[in-house]
């Protein structure tokens, strides 16, 4: 792979110093501070796709379908994001380079833009979602959505205060821990815990059987957790951060790490909004920003408050994350800087992007009228139907050994990505037989 930048800059010292801690920690055998100082792009990654359209169609899910199938139907799709995005973590540390930039070297430009274009296309579009779930959410709170758009934005633009990757991937660290929100909700919700429990195991029947219905809102909940911007975002964030191929042992346990985390707040999202299942309230007779004060009588004013917020911070965090995976994809194609250790002189583009398409999707959002619901589980969807060639692309760079050397996947991890891609893709086709054939059932 062809070096990049050797000149020293910014970048590079910043990350240097952020690798002599880590080699200090490394030889001083001190286990906990090495786990904290290599954490960051796997959690924020699993709970930056716990973002507003998955919670609400967690909680679509839940007033739905009440507890049972699909509790441990999001289970297993979070392990099929862990097998994704552990090979993320093996093609940044080995290659230095970005997920968008490796598809151009090793593919071409014409699968390099096919590739692109189907990230930004989704980018934004789920972009456009979170700050549906940011006005959602704040909506609770009697916020106007104008200033909860402006909140949005300057979230996103706090990497160009901080300049540095470390100090903005642990605020949006402490940002995306709110999530788990969604558990502490859930201990206020009256349910039966025995029966999520019996629910995990059983695998109990949906309600109703398998029609056009419960399939769009399966294509809607694997597309609440398995989309192509965790790829770049991942990838882009091991990149910059600066972790080593010693380190992809730390970067697994990151993500594995994230994904049970994201896993418990959106089993809990379910959890709470199963009473309204229970007392035959249907999710289609809520906006989304109604999710919160339909809870209220369940979990109390204070539980309906934290739902709002915690739909707030999805979005939050998520608006953070996409503008940065587009910002990465840019920067990597375009052979211009793209480093959050860098200052808005020395990435102009890369912020521009950051920033930009942030503030586009918070201004279509703003547009009266804009049917904000439907397009929730619309992209989630749209993320489906896009991923199996992203899935495609990331297969083919963990076996290329002039990328990833020895740490080329192995028979068994092929296995396991393979079987997410036949999933991803089978999942694709069964929608696609609801929309030829409405009254489709399996």
């Amino acid at each position: 792979m062809a070096s990049r930048e050797p000149q020293i800059n910014r970048e590079n010292v910043s990350r240097a110093k952020d690798r002599l801690r880590v080699v200090e920690a490394r030889v001083g055998r001190r286990w906990g501070r090495l786990f904290w100082l290599l954490i960051g792009p796997g959690i924020l990654v699993m709970l930056g796709e716990n973002d507003a359209p998955s919670m609400l169609s967690y909680a679509a899910t839940g007033s739905q379908f009440g507890i049972g199938f699909f509790i441990p139907f999001v289970v297993f799709t979070f392990m099929l994001a862990f097998v994704a995005q552990e090979i993320t973590v093996r093609l940044g540390a080995a290659s230095k380079a970005g997920h968008a930039e490796l598809i151009y070297q090793r593919f071409g430009r014409f699968w390099g833009n096919f590739a692109m274009i189907d990230l930004l296309f989704t980018n934004f579009l789920t972009l456009v979602t979170e700050f549906v779930g940011i006005v959602a959410g704040a909506g609770f709170f009697h916020i106007p959505a104008p200033i909860a758009v402006l909140l949005g934005l300057l979230a996103v633009s706090s990497a160009v205060v901080l300049r540095r990757y470390w100090s903005w991937e642990r605020l949006i660290l402490a940002l995306a821990s709110f999530n788990l929100v969604f558990v502490v909700v859930a201990f206020l919700a009256p349910v039966s815990w025995g029966q999520v429990g019996h629910a995990m195991w059983s695998w109990t029947p949906l309600p109703g059987g398998w029609n056009s219905n419960t399939i769009i809102m399966i294509l809607a909940d694997i597309g609440a957790t398995i989309t192509p911007w965790m790829l770049f975002f991942q990838q882009g964030a091991v990149t910059d951060k600066g972790l080593a191929q010693k380190d992809i042992r730390w970067g697994r346990i990151d993500t594995a790490f994230g994904a049970t985390l994201a896993t418990m707040a959106a089993v809990g999202c379910i959890v709470v909004t199963a009473p309204l299942y229970i007392h035959h309230m249907n999710a289609g007779q809520f906006g989304a920003a109604q999710f919160a004060q339909a809870l209220v009588p369940y979990i109390g004013h204070i539980g309906g408050a934290l739902f709002a917020l915690g739909i707030f911070d999805a979005g939050l965090v998520a608006a953070v994350a996409i503008s940065t995976s587009s910002a990465y994809a840019f920067g990597e194609v375009a052979h211009q800087a793209h480093s959050l250790n860098r200052s808005v002189v020395e990435a102009k583009g890369f912020y521009a992007v950051l920033i930009g398409v942030a503030a586009v999707a918070g201004a279509i959002v703003l547009i009266p009228g804009f049917p904000l619901e439907m397009v929730v589980i619309v992209v989630n969807v749209i993320a489906v139907l896009t991923m199996p060639p992203a899935i495609g692309f990331l297969l083919l760079l963990a076996n290329d050994r002039e990328v990833v050397g020895p740490h080329k996947s192995t028979w068994w991890l092929n296995v396991f990505g393979i079987g997410v891609g036949v999933f991803i893709s089978l999942a694709g086709i069964v929608y696609a037989l609801t929309v030829v054939f409405p009254h489709f059932t399996l």
